[in-house]
């Protein structure tokens, strides 16, 4: 494991405690470094909304987004276990759990994962959400990548809820709402940018999150300017 790139994500983390928090590139930021230094081959981000709901927040590729989804639509899997019980559910072999979770294991066989782990994005009493890593290879998960894994849920779940002001009762309130509203441009942006690029979902994302970056602005800011033509937003895809 990369340990700079460990501690350098830790502190990405915690620094997003801003004015300009940017909750969608947040939480890819999350899914992206567990894939590139954990044992997981994907990753995905649930989040509720402000009535409790489960949405998709994040995910390390459009392969894992539908899965997600997927989980949602039917009701039935690890990750919405791991969201109402809040602790971790982790399976090494998914084919053992065909008689509990029927359509999530045999959906997440077409899609080529064999093993998955929910934890937790939670604090004290509160749980806001779960981190799911999958893996293609069925087997044990690495206990310190769990561990890490976990800290990591955790220090992004103290950043999230650090967004919000005195308003306890709900959950992230008006930050996810507007994050919710920012996901439907990016995925028409994607749709959009992948159709007239040639290009798949997940390289179109990239270019949109690139772009944003390299221009110091909101990926969603930049999203709704491509699907509405605001702007011309010139090298974009290129």
């Amino acid at each position: 494991m990369d340990q700079q790139l460990l501690a350098k994500t830790f502190v990405e983390l915690a620094d997003n405690l801003v004015a300009d928090f940017d909750l969608m590139d947040f939480l890819r930021l999350l899914t992206d470094r567990c894939v590139g230094m954990l044992d997981a081959s994907a990753a995905g981000v649930l989040l509720a909304d402000r009535d409790g709901k489960l949405r998709v927040m994040a995910a390390s590729d459009e392969q894992v987004r539908l899965l997600e989804l997927f989980q949602l639509q039917n009701d039935e899997g690890p990750c919405l276990q791991c969201f109402h019980t809040g602790v971790p559910v982790i399976i090494h072999d998914l084919t053992r759990e065909i008689d509990r979770w029927p359509r999530f294991v045999t959906a997440a066989h077409r899609s080529g994962f064999g093993a998955v782990q929910a934890l937790p994005m939670r604090l004290r009493d509160e749980t806001v959400g779960a981190l799911n890593l999958f893996r293609a290879a069925p087997g044990p998960f690495e206990p310190t990548a769990t561990l890490i894994a976990q800290a990591l849920a955790d220090v992004a779940t103290i950043s999230l809820l650090q967004q919000r002001t005195a308003q306890r009762s709900t959950v992230l309130n008006e930050q996810l709402q507007t994050a919710l509203n920012s996901r439907v441009l990016i995925e028409q942006a994607k749709g959009k940018l992948a159709e007239r690029q040639g290009i798949d979902m997940e390289q179109a994302f990239s270019a949109l999150r690139g772009y944003a970056r390299s221009h110091n602005r909101r990926l969603a800011d930049v999203a709704g300017a491509f699907v509405d033509g605001s702007e011309p937003l010139a090298g974009l895809g290129a």
